[in-house]
């Protein structure tokens, strides 16, 4: 059976309004491996996740030389729509007709609802694209590994940067579920302890919101020097599109972009996005082996250069293919086996370098501060940021000590 983007969205979308998804195809003998792609492919989260994800996977597979070592490797795709009870369904049919990893996932509600159908499934889930502490805090589990960022990163990293400039007043917006509220909450405690205050908070209905305009009046009207903005994708850019249209960063007003991806500053644009501060834990310039996967990935994607989701998604499963020809494809069916294995070894690839995998799942990577460029600075397509500051692994994610996971030992 040929499975196409078009058969699995669309049978998709179809069956979960009946309650039901599309079944795949049975696991076969040999070095045969299936790995789905869940992402959103038609909302918000499209340009950070999406059709680029399954670019970056599919290089994965050829940098690994997945062919020559004899494997022969499927990958299948689908959207969860932002709903988690879509993305549980997905994953659900999907770990019961042999699909070995599932990676990607934008959206932590939705990332949180696979991870417990992965414990239940024992399968591998390696999360790329949601920003939740939870997935290495209280709901951790020994089949999910947290690639990329997370809350904690980015409020100590990003909010921590606007509050030591001198941003101590602030007023959040906030995508109202599981991502929104945690990273404004962590960001709020990071204000509050350097001295600052949190004014007020809009938070909005996710996903359906596209206006931000009441919600950016009342930040106009606070009295604060900071707008937080506690939200991602589309929603980031709509949102400081329409600041700028109504005036705010002219005011003097700080605008702090919690989550941006270098997607959102090419979709905001240099001259209203100039200045901002932002962190990723991957850019596509930083160094020779970025760039070297960067030319190697762009003929899958020109319109749409990978940002730090699509990169952790390459070298997610480019871990993952390691860990399972290290252990041997009949192993693989255990996601829990192939999680330690995972953990056990030191990852090495062209989008993140050398680094590990802590005992809770938390892939340990450094994270970087940038600052967006003038347009006059940008000399070359998608050149957008300077680095402001590099923030070692180990300083970059929450203690293990704090978070709460039932797998590391007292």
């Amino acid at each position: 059976m040929k499975i196409t983007r078009r058969s699995v969205l669309g049978t998709a979308a179809a069956a979960a309004a009946a309650g039901t998804l599309p079944s795949l195809p049975a696991r076969a003998a040999g070095k045969k491996l299936t790995i789905g792609v869940c992402s959103d492919f038609s909302g918000v989260y499209s340009d950070i996740g999406g059709e680029t994800s399954v670019a970056c996977v599919r290089q994965a597979l050829q940098d690994f030389g997945a062919a020559n070592k004899g494997y022969d490797i499927t990958v299948i795709q689908g959207d969860h729509q932002n709903k988690p009870d879509v993305g549980a369904g997905l994953a659900r049919q999907w770990f019961d007709n042999g699909v070995d990893l599932l990676i990607d996932v934008p959206n932590s509600a939705v990332a949180l609802a696979i991870a417990g159908v992965a414990k239940e499934k024992n399968k591998t889930y390696i999360n790329s694209n949601a920003g939740t502490t939870l997935l290495t805090g209280a709901q951790c589990n020994a089949q999910t590994i947290h690639w990329t960022y997370d809350t904690y990163m980015l409020s100590h990293s990003t909010g921590g940067a606007v509050v030591a400039a001198g941003g101590k007043k602030w007023f959040f917006i906030t995508a109202n579920y599981a991502f929104g509220q945690l990273l404004r909450d962590q960001t709020s405690a990071v204000v509050k302890a350097a001295g600052g205050t949190v004014v007020g908070d809009a938070a909005y209905p996710f996903p359906q919101t596209t206006d931000f305009s009441s919600f950016l009046v009342q930040a106009q009207s606070s009295g604060a020097n900071v707008l937080g903005l506690a939200n991602a994708g589309k929603d980031t850019v709509n949102s400081i599109k329409q600041a700028h249209q109504f005036g705010i960063t002219q005011s003097g007003m700080t605008i702090a972009g919690l989550l941006i991806f270098l997607n959102d500053v090419h979709g905001i644009g240099l001259d209203t996005a100039q200045g901002l501060v932002l962190t990723e834990s991957f850019y596509w310039n930083l160094n020779n082996r970025t760039r070297a996967f960067t030319k190697r990935v762009l003929p899958k994607t020109p319109t749409n250069y990978p940002s730090m989701g699509h990169a952790g998604c390459y070298s997610g499963t480019m871990h993952f293919l390691k860990a399972v020809d290290a252990i041997g494809v009949p192993a693989a069916s255990s996601g829990a086996a192939v999680v330690t294995q995972m953990k056990s070894m030191p990852t090495d690839d062209d989008a993140f370098g050398h680094c590990t995998i802590r005992e809770d799942g938390r892939f340990m990577c450094p994270s970087y501060l940038f600052r967006v460029k003038k347009p006059g600075e940008s000399s070359i397509p998608w050149d957008y940021y300077d680095l402001v500051h590099t923030t070692p692994a180990d300083l970059t994610f929450q203690s293990m000590s704090t978070e709460g996971c039932p797998l590391v030992k007292a």
